[in-house]
């Protein structure tokens, strides 16, 4: 693999696999009330937030850690502003004390908090405005979960950077990604270029696993595919990435890193793989491998439907996760390209309505694909040309996703989000 591809490969997965405590969107919106009320430098005695309403869908059902079990914006709010170190940006509420959480608490109850929707036409957009006498401050984060493009304070503006919808916000271009170049990089990676990343993955995500399959979060998916069907490989598989979700969904406060922006896809992405790779012994190296392949395939196929969307992203990172442990299995590019195609097809289409408890069953459905797509290429078994939106050749078929996804499910979208706030 020439050496500057490489490279940007190596970047890529340093963009994608970051930290963060909490459901993304939620985590957000915290750190967009904290720039602001840094910003401000006093306590804020009122806050107006607009949003856009993919951040209102993904914010509204899900537990924000560290506020005793409180859902929503005006619990992200609060748990950003009384926070006050936006320099740790999605692990802001990393290392709130029990004072600092009593705190969120009476904010809650006593913060004037207006929200409504942004009229941007961003799909990813977070304005807070905080008020304190006759002092203002405001922020605005757009596109992704840490992109601040603007801070003001009392009009002056502290801090501005160009943002275009349409455009490339990331340093590395996500366009350079294909399923023959991912099989490339991960069979020629040096182990000590992406350890670092990769190590912290297997930890955390491991880590919050095994908080979910032995703590009450939400509906218990993990726990109960264990005990509904037994301890096989493939089960284990599904049930550690559905318990890490049923953990996180719900309030648990440990971290996860993530993969394009989502917890819940930095999650399905590697324990899969983890799992598969203890139990055919494999190496640390090879597990290395098989998440580079796993991580890299979920991000392409990401690129193409953005990051918020109506399309669940859990279905994409099964994807990937198929593609972890085909790898494993000695597959390479033939191999996993069709197991990318037969997950797919068996998948896609899955609705994102937000993020809460039933995102863990989502999330063991979209494992369960990409094993079954595994299962079907160490038989001989796939999806043609023409089977649906599977076209000729794996990188038409994940064009076709992108499309789906972000085109074609626009109305869905809208549709969902009526009727979640309804």
């Amino acid at each position: 693999m020439e050496h500057k591809k490489y490279g940007e490969y190596v970047k890529i997965l340093k963009e994608e696999l970051v930290m963060a405590m909490g459901c993304t969107e939620p985590i957000a919106v915290a750190y967009g009330a904290a720039v602001a009320a840094d910003a401000l430098g006093i306590q804020p005695e009122e806050v107006e937030v607009s949003v856009s309403a993919n951040i209102i869908k993904n914010v509204k059902s899900v537990v924000v850690p560290c506020t005793g079990g409180m859902r929503g914006i005006r619990a992200a709010v609060c748990a950003g502003i009384v926070s006050g170190d936006p320099s740790k940006e999605l692990e802001i509420l990393a290392e709130l004390s029990e004072e600092q959480k009593k705190e969120v608490g009476r904010l809650a109850q006593t913060l004037p908090v207006q929200v409504k929707e942004s009229d941007s036409g961003y799909i990813f957009d977070i304005q807070i405005t905080v008020r304190a006498g006759e002092h203002s401050a405001c922020s605005r984060i757009a596109g992704y979960h840490t992109n601040v493009i603007r801070v003001v304070k009392d009009g002056q503006v502290l801090r501005e950077k160009e943002y275009t919808e349409q455009k490339q916000t990331y340093t590395t271009d996500r366009s350079i990604l294909s399923v023959k170049d991912i099989i490339r990089f991960a069979d020629c990676v040096r182990p000590q270029d992406v350890s670092e990343v990769l190590e912290r993955q297997i930890d955390c995500n491991t880590a919050i696993a095994r908080e979910g399959m032995k703590g009450d979060f939400g509906a218990g998916i993990g726990q109960l595919l264990i005990s509904a069907y037994g301890d096989s490989v493939h089960n284990r598989a599904k049930a550690m990435a559905a318990a890490g979700s049923d953990a996180r969904m719900n309030g648990c406060e440990l971290p996860v890193v993530i993969n394009s922006g989502s917890g819940n896809q930095g999650m399905t992405a590697s324990l899969p793989v983890i799992v598969y790779a203890e139990e055919l012994k494999a190496s640390r190296e090879e597990l290395l491998r098989a998440l580079a392949v796993s991580n890299l395939v979920t991000i392409h196929l990401k690129t193409g439907i953005g990051r918020l969307s109506a399309y669940c992203g859990a279905i994409s990172a099964g994807c990937g996760a198929g593609a972890g442990v085909c790898y494993l299995y000695g597959g390479r590019e033939h191999e996993i390209s069709h197991v990318i195609v037969n997950a797919v097809a068996i998948n896609s289409g899955v609705i994102c309505d937000g993020a809460k408890a039933s995102c863990a069953a989502k999330i063991a459905s979209a494992v369960e694909a990409g094993l079954l797509g595994v299962q079907m290429q160490k038989n001989g078994r796939q999806f043609y040309d023409g089977d649906g939106i599977v076209k000729k050749g794996v990188e038409n078929t994940i064009k076709n996703v992108g499309e789906l996804a972000s085109q074609g499910m626009k109305e869905t979208d809208k549709t969902i989000i009526r009727m979640m706030t309804r």
